[in-house]
């Protein structure tokens, strides 16, 4: 399961999230929309609207005219909020904005709890998850997942690690970690776990539901170090003007997915053509290099893909 691949030179992004209160909440009602192939955006920089893509929306979608997406805008540079504090923008934004607009429809962006989103799709809440979802056995067991970027975990600490870190020895250390995610609910559990069957000093997780906290736990030393996604660790190390550093190379790589409800692997297909067109078309690629994650880049776009 180790598996290492390009590490993402994320350079120039917004410095707007670490200072954010809890905005990935579900009391947060601020919500970003965009026209489906409109604005110049690299989300619309290629071909317009495929009829036949259209014909196969979900009619619940179709009738509105909008896909309403849950989302954590809390994980720059992949989703966050904008200088206004409620534009959500970044590449995840971006990517689906472009397959939205093959569909022909707009998009709603809603700032949502991280562990509420597969539940909101579920619902009916959302029509769509989009926040840097890793594909894993247990999320396809509750929703239908469509592969489009690939990103593997990483350990950052203070810049110097002053508390000499050891990824492969973190016991009895203290790691942050975002609430719902791979590294909370799998990677942290494992590592303790090796620790205390080796008759070792537990680690102690510090779970927030918001990265910027998370990230703010490690850069003000009430943290020792954090996993995250390396996007938004590369991101962090940028945010904190070097504060912070990556501790090694990121690690278990494995795709990320869109989040669609159980029965909707139909749809999950459509987003597939959608995806392989904008591939075709260059704006998935131009849309990457914009954020400087083409290192995640994809090609086998798939509904519910195998994993380990």
């Amino acid at each position: 399961m180790f598996r290492r691949s390009a590490i993402f030179a994320i350079a120039g992004v917004a410095t707007a999230a670490l200072t954010l209160s809890a905005c990935g909440s579900d009391s947060l009602s601020t919500t970003s929309s965009t026209t489906p192939a409109a604005s110049g955006s690299a989300s619309a920089s290629g071909g317009g609207v495929d009829a036949a893509l259209a014909a196969k929306l979900p009619e619940k979608i179709k009738s509105a005219g909008v896909i309403k997406i849950g989302t954590d805008a809390t994980y720059q540079p992949n989703e966050y909020l904008d200088a206004d504090g409620k534009t959500v923008i970044g590449m995840d934004v971006d990517l689906f904005d472009a397959v939205a607009a093959k569909f022909g429809v707009k998009t709603e962006w809603v700032p949502s709890a991280f562990d509420s989103i597969i539940l909101g799709v579920s619902s009916g809440k959302y029509d769509v998850g989009v926040s840097s979802f890793t594909v894993n056995a247990d999320r396809m067991k509750e929703a239908t997942m469509v592969s489009y970027f690939k990103a593997g975990t990483q350990w950052v600490t203070k810049k110097g690690n002053p508390k000499s870190v050891n990824p492969d020895d973190a016991c009895g250390l203290k790691v942050a970690v975002q609430k719902g995610t791979v590294q909370s609910d799998t990677d942290l559990p494992a590592r303790n776990k090796a620790c205390t069957d080796a008759g070792k000093a537990e680690i102690t997780p510090l779970v927030d539901p918001d990265q910027a906290k998370v990230t703010a736990m490690v850069q003000s030393g009430k943290a020792d170090a954090m996993l995250v996604d390396l996007p938004p660790a590369i991101a962090a190390v940028e945010l904190t003007n070097g504060e912070l550093e990556l501790l090694g190379e990121q690690y278990d790589s494995a795709p990320y997915g869109f989040v669609l409800p159980k029965s909707e692997t139909d749809f999950g297909a459509a987003i597939v053509e959608a995806l392989k067109a904008i591939e075709a078309d260059g704006s998935y690629k131009s849309i990457l290099t914009k954020w400087k994650t083409e290192g995640g880049a994809i090609s086998d776009f798939a509904v519910n893909p195998s994993v380990g």
